[in-house]
Order: C-alpha cells, then sequence, then structure tokens
C-alpha cells in the first residue's frame, strides 16, 4: 500500500473536508475521555500525523506506523520535537516491529477499508495491545442509510442481511486500484468478539456527509448537529462510518 500513498496527495484530500475531520476527532475524544489510564498509544495507519491533536495529551508514549515514508515524513515535520516515534510498516509486519502486550491503546482509522484480511490485521493489533488495553476501529459502513436506501429501490430487500464486505470502485484514476471495502458491523462485531475484544461504545459519524447541508449549514452547526446524533444513530448504523471503542479482554 506504500506505493499508492507515496505518490498520492492525502493531505489535500481533507481540504473541504473539515466537518468530516472534525466529525472523527470528536468521536476520538469521547472515547479517550472513557479510559481511565493510557501510558502508551500506538496509531496504525496514522499517515501524515492528522489525528494526533485529538490524543497526544494522554499519553507519555506515542508510537506512529505507516507503510509510506512520503507520509510518514510529513508527519515527522508537522509532529517536530514531541519525542513521536515512527515506523515505516504495513499493519501486516508491525509485529516484532512493536512489541507484544506494548499498548494501551490502538488507534486504527481509515485504515480497515483497505484491508481484505481483516482476521489477519486484527491478530496484530490484538498481539501488541495490553489485555486490559484499548482498541479505536473506524470503518466504512456498508449499512449507512444512503447504501440501504440504494439497494431498496433496486429491489435488494436482504441487503441489511448480507453481511459480506462490499468493494466500491474509486473513480479517481490513482486511487483506483487500491481495495476500498465496506464492511457490515455484525461482521465487525464478530470478528472483534473472535479477536479477545468487546465493544464498549459505537459512534456513528460523519453523518450528515452533503454537499447540500454544507451549503446550507455553517461548520459550527454541523458540528454542534453531528455530537447530537453520532451516540444515538450508532443504534441504527445510520453514518458511513462507524467508530467503535473495544477492550480486549482475552488472547
Amino acid at each position: 500500500m506504500s506505493a499508492y500513498y507515496d505518490s498520492y496527495d492525502y493531505p489535500s484530500y481533507w481540504k473541504g473536508r473539515e466537518y468530516e475531520h472534525e466529525a472523527e476527532i470528536m468521536a476520538i475524544k469521547s472515547f479517550i475521555n472513557k479510559i481511565p489510564k493510557i501510558n502508551t498509544i500506538v496509531e496504525v495507519g496514522a499517515g501524515y500525523g492528522r489525528l494526533v491533536p485529538s490524543y497526544y495529551f494522554r499519553a507519555k508514549k506515542i508510537i506512529l506506523s505507516d507503510p509510506s515514508a512520503r507520509l510518514l515524513k510529513i508527519a515527522k515535520s508537522r509532529l517536530r520535537n514531541k519525542g513521536i516515534n515512527f515506523i515505516q510498516s504495513s499493519v501486516e509486519n508491525l509485529h516484532p516491529k512493536i512489541r507484544r502486550n506494548t499498548a494501551d491503546l490502538v488507534i486504527f482509522v481509515r485504515v480497515i477499508h483497505h484491508i481484505q484480511n481483516i482476521d489477519s490485521a486484527l491478530n496484530i493489533i490484538s498481539k501488541i495491545t495490553k489485555k486490559g488495553g484499548y482498541l479505536i476501529l473506524e470503518f466504512a459502513n456498508k449499512r449507512h442509510l444512503k447504501a440501504t436506501l440504494f439497494e431498496f429501490l433496486k429491489g435488494n430487500f436482504t441487503f441489511p442481511l448480507d453481511i459480506f464486505p462490499k468493494e466500491i470502485k474509486s473513480k479517481n484514476k490513482k486511487t483506483k486500484t487500491i481495495p476500498f471495502l465496506n464492511y457490515h458491523p455484525d461482521m465487525i462485531r464478530e470478528k472483534l468478539s473472535q479477536h479477545g475484544y468487546n465493544i464498549v461504545e459505537q459512534r456513528s459519524v460523519s453523518n450528515i456527509r452533503s454537499k447540500f447541508m454544507k451549503k446550507i449549514f455553517s461548520l459550527d452547526n454541523l458540528l454542534i448537529l453531528e455530537k447530537l446524533l453520532q451516540k444515538p444513530f450508532s443504534y441504527i448504523h445510520f453514518g458511513p462510518s462507524i467508530f467503535v471503542l473495544a477492550k480486549k479482554c482475552s488472547i
């Protein structure tokens, strides 16, 4: 995956997506407030360090990993003199670069949609997480409202029951070769349980992701609505992105 993001201008992707960015920060901060003590945080697939300001203040030690040398170089420049450790690695090769039972918290955001073998990835994540430690996982939600309505209009009334991942083809020529998988919430729940995690809380994120809504409402007003909707909408898996806080209880 390093070749894709070494040639793709990922920081520019976030220009004009301030609402989505702040919605994700909101979810992460809400989860971190529920974790009593954190010494070490490992962010897997950290990219250029976009999310670091949301959790930097909570940990004594932070490790950022990413397969892209280019993105890590940007992260090092942005986060200079903060004492952060950087590791260039895909999630599949992360252990033993990070020792077993190292992390009090692993953050795994906007990565799993590029991974076809999530068992392999979660196995590595579980190895580096301490027993009693936490995982913040984000996944692209196959069952979000827009996708469900679209399938119903096509006559596919069993769509909500189909737990298999759905691959979305990118229209961007530079990224169309990257796998992009939307996952069913039930599948993610099952996989987390298989790897020793219990779900503590979920958040439905970017619930108002719409060009039309962005034209009508200011960013501040969108985020006020987002804050009100994240938790209740998680029960119906409304949004395009689901954030999960899970605790490692075994394995």
